[in-house]
This record gives structure tokens, C-alpha cells and sequence, in this order.
């Protein structure tokens, strides 16, 4: 697992601008400035696509960021969050141990728990129940997110089975596990990246990845 303070997750894209820029622009120039391919479902997927946001390093490097699929997904109690299908791929650049940005200490190699970290994070952005009192929700989430760390950390663990599925066409073996929440994969594509990826509401059987050819066709 990398150690640069365990990655937040991704969250939903921002509608507001900086200095006359739209954010989707901003959004997408992070994703232009990314030196690994991204990726998300493939053809065979024909709903809406949309960005999320990038993690960059301490020297501004793109490091990992996610791309979604159907409905953007929302933990707010109206929502009809048990209609909501949506599936989220994380990219991430697998990196070697490293020296910082700032030249002050080393960064651990990004492996597939780094994936499965950030997706089962992720998943826990927009899952907590919605009728929790406000001043629970933070415990909970600690809590939950302990727990998400700890499995991403034991992908041989028994919280963890296979699951097979195309990368670019070529069958991949990820590691795969489901919750009240949802579900979380993860595993390595032939790129020089690991892929993460969550849902709530689309099956992940069946689902296939491929590089995506033009990012700004998500914004």
C-alpha cells in the first residue's frame, strides 16, 4: 500500500469555476496532464460518462483519478439511492518506492491494494446510510473506512474472490468482494496501471475495461 496518507476518494465533479474557468475544463486539464492511460468500462457500456476528480503528488504529478458510469451517484436521503446504478473505475500509475516530491522521504510502490484502497473508499463516499444523525456520521465513516483500508491490505483474505473480466480485450483476474453497499474490484491492467473500480446497482459480472481513447469525451 502506498503511504502518502492514504489517498482520499474521488468525489462528484464540482459545478463551480475559478477565475472564469469552468470546472469541467479544470477538471478534465487534470486528466489531460496524466503521463499513464486511463480507463473505464468499455464499448459494450452505452450510458452517460462522466469525470471525477484527480490525486495528484506533493510535486503535482497525476498519481491516480476515476472515471463513472450511469447515474452520479449522491448519499443525499432523496435520491432514490436504491435506484441508483453507477459503476466508478479508478486508474492508478503503478509507481516503484520513490523518493517524495520534496526530496524529505520515500513513497511506497503503488500495488493493486492501492486500487482496491481507493475504490472501497470511494464506495464509501456515497453509500452511508442516509438516515444516520449528523453527529454519527463521522465515527462511522472512520470506522468504515478502517475497515476498507484493512481488506485492501489482505487481498488473499477470505473478504476477497476471484473474478475474471477483459481488460482491452484480454481476460484479467481481479480480486472482488460485495457488501450491504455495493461491490469493489481490483486489479492490474497491461498499461503500467492498476484498476479499481465500485458500483451500486449494476452487476460487475459481465463488465469490461478498455483505455479510454479520448478522456474529454467524459466531460
Amino acid at each position: 500500500m502506498e503511504t502518502t496518507s492514504r489517498v482520499g476518494a474521488d468525489g462528484a465533479p464540482d459545478t463551480g469555476t475559478a477565475e472564469g474557468v469552468p470546472a469541467a475544463r479544470l477538471t478534465v486539464d487534470g486528466y489531460l496532464k496524466a503521463p499513464f492511460p486511463w480507463y473505464g468500462l468499455d464499448e459494450a457500456f452505452t450510458g452517460p460518462r462522466w469525470l471525477m476528480q484527480v490525486g495528484t503528488a506533493a510535486d503535482g504529478t497525476v498519481q491516480h483519478g476515476s472515471t463513472g458510469h450511469g447515474d452520479e451517484p449522491s448519499v443525499r436521503s432523496d435520491a432514490g439511492e436504491d435506484r441508483q446504478r453507477f459503476a466508478v473505475v479508478v486508474t492508478v500509475a503503478s509507481s516503484p518506492v520513490r523518493r517524495s516530491g520534496d526530496g524529505t522521504g520515500v513513497l511506497d510502490a503503488t500495488t493493486v491494494s492501492s486500487a482496491a484502497w481507493l475504490a472501497g473508499s470511494g464506495l464509501l463516499a456515497y453509500t452511508w446510510p442516509a438516515q444516520m444523525d449528523h453527529t454519527l456520521r463521522d465515527d462511522w465513516l472512520d470506522q468504515q473506512t478502517e475497515t476498507a483500508f484493512e481488506l485492501a491490505d489482505d487481498l488473499d483474505g477470505p473478504e476477497w474472490s476471484a473474478l475474471s473480466l477483459p481488460v482491452d480485450g484480454v481476460p484479467v483476474a481481479f480480486h472482488y468482494r460485495e457488501s450491504e453497499f455495493g461491490w469493489v474490484l481490483a486489479g492490474s491492467a497491461h498499461g503500467g496501471v492498476h484498476i479499481g473500480a465500485y458500483g451500486r446497482g449494476m452487476s460487475a459480472y459481465g463488465l469490461g475495461f478498455s483505455a479510454v481513447g479520448d478522456i474529454t469525451s467524459y466531460a
